[in-house]
């Protein structure tokens, strides 16, 4: 874990065997031109021990996390925070923060129910391409 410092870049933990996120993260690393955040399937080591460094469950993973220097995100909230330090248009989407907390996770839940219905999932996790592999967490373990 030395080499995984969400202080400098925050670390998006994701469902490594789900399409929709595969998804989401390929567009991240699309539209983070800084490259500011690092990604990390929640059932790699690197997922796991932040889970467990935060005191989040380990199992039945439902949301993806932000791990954002001593804060951690869950659900539409780490969404919307990943979303406000992209570029435009995206970074607008901040502005949902306004719909109060309970709607916003009731729409991200409605979406996690059925995820893998719609979209699919993998058999495991994917190795991801060689140009964007730096920025891939799990490399801080080699």
């Amino acid at each position: 874990m030395a080499g995984v410092d969400p202080h400098r870049h925050p670390v998006i933990l994701f469902d490594g065997v789900c399409n929709l996120c595969h998804g989401a993260i390929r567009f991240l690393v699309r539209h983070d031109a800084e490259g500011v955040f690092r990604f990390a399937p929640l059932e790699s080591p690197v997922g796991q021990a932040l889970l467990r460094e935060r005191g989040l469950p380990t199992e039945d993973h439902d949301s993806f996390v932000l791990v954002e220097g001593d804060d951690t995100y869950r659900k539409s909230t780490a969404a919307l925070r990943v979303a406000r330090r992209l570029g435009l248009p995206w970074r607008l989407a901040w502005e949902l923060r306004r719909v109060p907390l309970g709607v916003r996770d009731a729409v991200y839940d409605v979406v996690a129910a059925y995820r893998y219905d719609v979209f699919g999932r993998k058999e495991s996790c994917e190795v991801p391409e060689p140009e964007v592999r730096e920025r891939f967490a799990e490399r801080a373990l080699e």
